[in-house]
């Protein structure tokens, strides 16, 4: 069983041309960004990749493209959000062949499990999907609240190596995991690092935030692993308005995207529906943002 990844995985934002197609060379743009930022492996098909919003073909040509610049030593993470559990283990399937090495499962929310539901899906997907499953705990997404306890006993699953912590307060709920947990377990932080300092605090070893400041959570995770947390914490906070405005509803989508265009990674801040174009309020507000965090374009970094 491969292990849990760990350490810095964005999810990739899923670049549009202006005209609403999938746009490749800005994918493969973005992975190089990502490459060159030093991160610890890269997600897809996330809430941040517009993942609702993709073909069953687009999935497998943005899965072929990340692995072929990424290269086999990068760990790829799959998101999966099918509504039953034979829709998720299609996807899954998918997702494997493809060349993911784990799977970021969230549960079933169309229709809502019952708590007792909850790991018998996961325990079926995870027998089933032929690559490691990760739970992803996303009740404001999903509507669906999975326990500590429900939590503990799926970390003894085999096939089930991590989970990625979206129920906020996110460093509470980590801590509530503390000791329950089978040894090798992993747990992430999401949220779009909105408590990444707390959440390493409090035992998480990997975070998933979005991936347009992939760079700046580089050296601050680096300050914080050397010790140098006064430093991690000074560019945490500079970092917080952004963090902040990357989770507005409706939005979140269209701000990574306009980040990534400005910093000279991707094409066109393009979304599908129902992800939303930036208003004028929210592109005011961003740009202000930008121009006091000064974010330096990456050299070479752009879809030429």
């Amino acid at each position: 069983m491969t292990p849990a990844p760990t350490g810095l995985i964005p999810i990739l934002a899923t670049p549009f041309t202006a005209t609403g197609e999938l746009d490749v060379r800005s994918l493969c743009s973005l992975v190089e960004f990502q490459l060159r930022a030093g991160v610890d492996g890269v997600a897809v098909f996330g809430m941040a990749s517009e993942g609702f919003a993709l073909t069953t073909e687009e999935r497998a040509i943005i899965l072929r493209e990340v692995r072929r610049i990424g290269g086999p030593e990068l760990p790829v993470v799959a998101g999966v959000n099918g509504t039953s559990t034979v829709t998720a283990l299609e996807q899954a399937h998918a997702a494997a062949t493809g060349g993911a090495d784990q799977l970021m499962v969230l549960p079933p929310f169309l229709s809502k499990p019952a708590p007792d539901q909850i790991g018998e899906f996961f325990t079926e997907v995870a027998a089933g999907a032929g690559i490691p499953v990760m739970v992803q705990d996303a009740p404001g997404v999903t509507g669906v609240p999975i326990a500590a306890g429900t939590i503990a006993e799926l970390s003894h699953v085999t096939g089930i190596t991590s989970v990625k912590v979206e129920a906020p307060p996110t460093a509470t709920k980590i801590d509530s995991l503390r000791g329950l947990l089978s040894a090798d377990f992993a747990v992430l932080g999401g949220q779009n690092a909105q408590a990444l300092i707390e959440e390493y605090d409090n035992g998480a070893v990997g975070t998933m935030p979005a991936c347009e400041f992939t760079d700046l959570l580089r050296s601050l995770l680096d300050d914080l692993a050397a010790g140098r947390r006064a430093e991690a914490r000074a560019a945490f906070n500079r970092l917080l308005p952004l963090i902040h405005i990357g989770v507005r509803p409706g939005q979140a989508w269209a701000v990574h995207k306009e980040v990534l265009v400005r910093r000279g990674v991707i094409a066109s801040a393009a979304v599908r529906l129902p992800a939303r174009p930036l208003d004028t309020v929210t592109e005011k507000e961003l740009s202000e943002i930008l121009d006091d965090l000064a974010l330096p374009s990456r050299p070479g970094a752009g879809p030429v």
